[in-house]
C-alpha cells in the first residue's frame, strides 16, 4: 500500500458525501483541500472538473500513467493525492458555507458575474473560491481601482501618504485595495473609509479571523461599508506562505499597484512583482534618500514603476494599457518564463542574496523544483548567484535616446 492509499479519505464502502456531486461545492471543498501555492491542484481539478477530481482522491485505485496530465509523472500525482487526502477530515464546505452565511457573507466562483476580470491573467493560479464579506459588488469594485500597499513597519510619512491616498482616490470614486496588514495598508483602507469610497481587503486568512487583531475595528468596518476577502475558508490561519500568494491576489485584482513605502524585503515588492509579471502598471511614492523604508520604492523607481506623489497620479496608472497597438510593447527579460521559474523569481530578494533553501519557504515550492527554477533564472539571465545565496540580477536600462 502507498503513502497515499494509507490516508485514503473513506473506508472501504464507504460513501462519498453528497456535496461532493455538487459543483459549487465540490470548488469550495478544494479551497480547503489544497493550499493556495498548490498549482498541482488546480492542474488536477482543471484536468477533471471539481467533482470528479474529489471521487478520484477518494478512491483507491492505483495512480496509471494514462491519468496524468501533461508533465505530471506517477510519483508526483501519488505525493499531491497524499497531501489533499490528509486534509479531507477537515473537509465539509456545507459547514463553511453556514459559517459564512452566519457573518452575512457570500461565496464568488469562477464565472460567477462577482468574480474579478483582472483574475484571468493569473493565467492557472487563480484561486479555487473568493469567500467575500461587505455589501458592495467585487467584481464592480475591481473595475477602476488601485493597489495601495507598503511595509507594516510605517513612518509617520508613510501612513500620511497612504492615507492621503485612500482619500483621493475614494473622492475620485476609485476603489482602494490592500490587505488589512499594520502600516501602510491599515492606513489606506483608513483613508478610503474617511472618504466615504469603496476599499477592499483581501486577507491571508478566513474572512472571519480579525487579523491583525489590533485591526478588528477596521475590519468591522470594512465588512460594513468595503469588502473583506480572502481564498481561504473560514477559521484558516494566517500563515508566512499564505501573505506571498494574497498578494498575487491584489495585484491581479486591482488596475494598478502602488507602493507607498517599502524596504529591501518587505513584501510589498512581491505584489509590485507579480503586478508587473502580469502587465499591469505599478508605481512607487519617493521618500527620504536616508530612509530604510523608502530603498525598496527607489529600487522600483530606477526600474519600471512610475513616480506617484497623490492620488490623480495613481489614476494615471489606469491609461497605461498592456499593449498600445500604435506603440509595440518590447519584450521583457521575463516574458516566456515558466509558472515554476515565476514563482522562484518571485521568491528571490532584489539586493541581499538568499539561499537555496530559504527561496524554498518563500516560494513554498520543493527544493529540486527551486533548483530548477533557479537555473532557468540564470540562464535567462534573470538571477545571479552571490555568496552561496541569489539575488536578482540588475535590470538594464532602456536606452533614452539622448545624445543621438
Amino acid at each position: 500500500m502507498t503513502g497515499w492509499q494509507q490516508v485514503l479519505p473513506l473506508g472501504a464502502g464507504a460513501s462519498l458525501p453528497r456535496w461532493v456531486a455538487d459543483a459549487r461545492l465540490a470548488q469550495l471543498a478544494w479551497s480547503r483541500l489544497a493550499e493556495p501555492e498548490d498549482l498541482e491542484a488546480r492542474r488536477f481539478v482543471g484536468h477533471r472538473g471539481p467533482s470528479a477530481a474529489l471521487e478520484r482522491l477518494a478512491s483507491p485505485a492505483p495512480v496509471s500513467a494514462a491519468e496524468c496530465f501533461e508533465g505530471e509523472s506517477v510519483e508526483r500525482l501519488r505525493r499531491g493525492l497524499a497531501r489533499w487526502a490528509s486534509r479531507w477530515d477537515q473537509t465539509d464546505p456545507e459547514r463553511d458555507l453556514d459559517r459564512l452565511h452566519a457573518l452575512g457573507g457570500r461565496v464568488v466562483l469562477p464565472g460567477d458575474a462577482e468574480w474579478p476580470d483582472g483574475l484571468a491573467l493569473l493565467d492557472g493560479d487563480e484561486p479555487f473560491a473568493l469567500w467575500v464579506r461587505g455589501p458592495l459588488d467585487l467584481a464592480a469594485a475591481c473595475e477602476r481601482s488601485i493597489a495601495v500597499v507598503g511595509a507594516r513597519a510605517a513612518t509617520a510619512y508613510g501612513e500620511r501618504i497612504a492615507s492621503q491616498l485612500g482619500i483621493g482616490l475614494g473622492d475620485a470614486g476609485a476603489t482602494t485595495i490592500s490587505g488589512a496588514a499594520l502600516g501602510i495598508d491599515g492606513a489606506a483602507h483608513r483613508g478610503a473609509l474617511a472618504s466615504g469610497g469603496p476599499t477592499v481587503a483581501v486577507l491571508a486568512c478566513g474572512v472571519d479571523r480579525a487579523y491583525p487583531p489590533s485591526h478588528a475595528a477596521l475590519l468591522r468596518a470594512l465588512c460594513e461599508e468595503g469588502l473583506v476577502v480572502s481564498e481561504l475558508p473560514p477559521g484558516s490561519s494566517p500563515m508566512k506562505r499564505r501573505f506571498l500568494q494574497r498578494n498575487r491576489l491584489i495585484a491581479a485584482a486591482a488596475g494598478a499597484t502602488v507602493v507607498v513605502e517599502a524596504g529591501w524585503r518587505s513584501g510589498a515588492l512581491s505584489t509590485a512583482n507579480r503586478a508587473q509579471m502580469i502587465g499591469k502598471p505599478i508605481g512607487a511614492v519617493p521618500g527620504p534618500i536616508t530612509s530604510p523604508s523608502s530603498e525598496g520604492c527607489h529600487r522600483l523607481l530606477r526600474r519600471e514603476a512610475v513616480c506617484i506623489t497623490d492620488a490623480s497620479e495613481a489614476l494615471q496608472l489606469l491609461k497605461i494599457t498592456r499593449a498600445d497597438p500604435e506603440r509595440p510593447v518590447p519584450a521583457r527579460p521575463h516574458d516566456g518564463l515558466s509558472d515554476l521559474a515565476g514563482r522562484v523569481l518571485d521568491a528571490v530578494p532584489l539586493l541581499d542574496p538568499r539561499s537555496a533553501q530559504s527561496i524554498v519557504g518563500a516560494a513554498g515550492l520543493p527544493l529540486e523544483e527551486v533548483r530548477a527554477g533557479l537555473e532557468d533564472l540564470v540562464m535567462h539571465g534573470l538571477v545571479v548567484p552571490e555568496g552561496g545565496g541569489w539575488r536578482r540580477a540588475p535590470l538594464e536600462e532602456p536606452p533614452t535616446g539622448r545624445g543621438q
